[in-house]
């Protein structure tokens, strides 16, 4: 039954869709934030001002999803996680797992991404998931223990990420970082102003400090 509203109010005209979302699901949205044709229901969703969620985008299963001040989310991206539960043996184990997506000010995903929260993923400000067919894989399988794993994901402030990039759980990406185009990150990092490139994805050249992607005080680049 609830699957069956969800779909009716996706459907429907934005200002009677935000109202139903604000009222019935309790969600803090902006008067000026937008969702298009999408199916976004995590258990909590806040929306600051500004927020775009475009169309044919899905976000199911998250305990928590956050986006800041006129974060973007193109369309046709595959937001999914794994509810806390008490009586599942999923990740029973690690009892700070969060599920959930936070995305600071200015930020933007593009098209085509699966963003992948069993454990969290914390995206900074001013930073851009480019491109197409990118994955954020917070979970895994151990096989030393034979017990399915998770562990979070952090991408600093200012980073550039490329098209069809993978970053696993447990790696960071520093702030003002670029991470090139197919690059696997599996791990953190701490250096900043790097380009990370390759599989596995290493330090591979300094960024001058004035390149000014990093200094933008309004996240869409013309």
């Amino acid at each position: 039954m609830r699957i069956f509203l969800n779909l009716f109010v996706v459907v429907l005209p934005w200002r009677i869709k935000r109202f139903l979302l604000v009222k019935l699901y309790h969600y803090q949205i902006h008067p000026t934030a937008r969702i298009g044709l999408s199916y976004i229901y995590p258990k909590h969703l806040v929306m600051e001002e500004g927020a775009y969620i475009g169309h044919l985008n899905v976000a199911i299963h998250l305990e928590k999803m956050i986006l800041h001040k006129n974060v973007t989310i193109a369309r046709s991206n595959w937001m999914t996680g794994f509810p806390i539960a008490a009586n599942s043996k999923h990740f029973a184990h690690d009892k700070e797992r969060k599920s959930e997506l936070i995305i600071g000010k200015e930020s933007a995903i593009t098209k085509n991404h699966h963003i992948d929260c069993t454990n969290s993923i914390h995206i900074g400000d001013y930073v851009t998931i480019a491109g197409y067919n990118s994955q954020l894989l917070t979970h895994s399988i151990d096989v030393y223990k034979s017990r399915q794993d998770s562990h979070p994901i952090t991408i600093g402030d200012y980073c550039f990420v490329s098209t069809g990039v993978v970053i696993l759980g447990g790696a960071t990406l520093p702030s003002y970082s670029l991470l090139a185009a197919g690059a696997v990150l599996t791990k953190s990092f701490e250096k900043e102003w790097v380009i990370y490139a390759g599989v596995p994805a290493k330090p591979i050249k300094n960024i001058p400090t004035d390149a000014r992607y990093f200094h933008r005080e309004q996240g869409f680049v013309y």
